[in-house]
């Protein structure tokens, strides 16, 4: 029941902020659309306390550098978004072009300065990336990316893209990496939900400057071993290491091959 009443809140105010989003963004500006999606975001987290008995335990803050940095999270389930989102006053985001599909949405994340790139990545992604992030940057707003670039199930790990490396080193930001349980109470994108308190915790900022593989495993090794300790704390389980898998990328071109 607890899973049907959230859902059906989480469409209820999908529908109707998406709406009401679509409509400020005809307003001048992105202050009143980003109000709104601000509302949303907070109606949402405050949802999964109601309905899902979802709580967000929040650790870390003192950690965050002052001014703009970028923040590089674990992925784990949809909630993600909405519990670091619900951190920061103005927030920039990393998204999949698969959410252009839905019109009015793409209207909505235009007008937010969402960045939104090529979900296969290549070249002409990290362009886009780089050309869309700039302007967040040249605005001073923290940018949240997923450096796998998809939802991972808990205990597996995607391999992480080099994005967030790029966006780094082209605006000389830190970055902060965050590792999260999230995934064990609203898993990916299913429908069932799980009561508890679920843990995002802002890890220790990566400072730039660091050579491209230097950097990534270090990313890597802080999300991963600390989501793993997450999780292993939540369930009174040992710490077990997040397994590779391929993406769904690699699997549709192993495939077609």
């Amino acid at each position: 029941m607890r899973s049907l009443a959230f859902n059906i809140a989480y469409w209820i105010l999908s529908i109707g902020y998406g709406l009401t989003a679509a409509f400020a963004a005809l307003a001048p500006g992105r202050a009143l659309t980003s109000r709104v999606i601000r509302q949303y975001v907070r109606r949402m987290v405050q949802a999964m306390r109601l309905f899902a008995g979802i709580r967000i335990e929040v650790r870390g803050r003192e950690r965050l550098p002052d001014g703009a940095f970028i923040i590089a999270s674990k992925h784990q389930s949809w909630g993600d978004g909405f519990a670091t989102y619900d951190q920061f006053d103005d927030l920039a985001f990393v998204t999949g072009d698969h959410l252009e599909k839905f019109p009015l949405l793409s209207t909505v994340l235009r007008k937010l300065g969402a960045i939104v790139v090529n979900n296969c990545g290549g070249h002409r992604a990290r362009e886009a990336l780089k050309a869309r992030a700039a302007d967040a940057h040249a605005e001073g707003r923290r940018i949240l990316i997923f450096p796998e670039g998809n939802l991972a199930k808990v205990g597996e790990k995607f391999r992480y893209r080099s994005g967030v490396w790029h966006m780094a080193r082209d605006f000389d930001l830190p970055v902060v990496p965050v590792a999260t349980n999230l995934g064990l109470f609203w898993p990916q994108e299913a429908f069932e939900k799980h009561p508890g308190t679920a843990t995002l915790e802002f890890l220790a900022p990566i400072p730039p400057g660091l050579p491209k593989e230097a950097f990534l495993a270090q990313l890597e090794a802080a999300i991963e071993g600390r989501t793993a300790e997450l999780v292993a704390e939540a369930t009174g389980r040992p710490v077990t290491p997040a397994v590779q898998v391929p993406t769904p990328d690699e699997l549709r071109r192993a495939a077609a091959s």
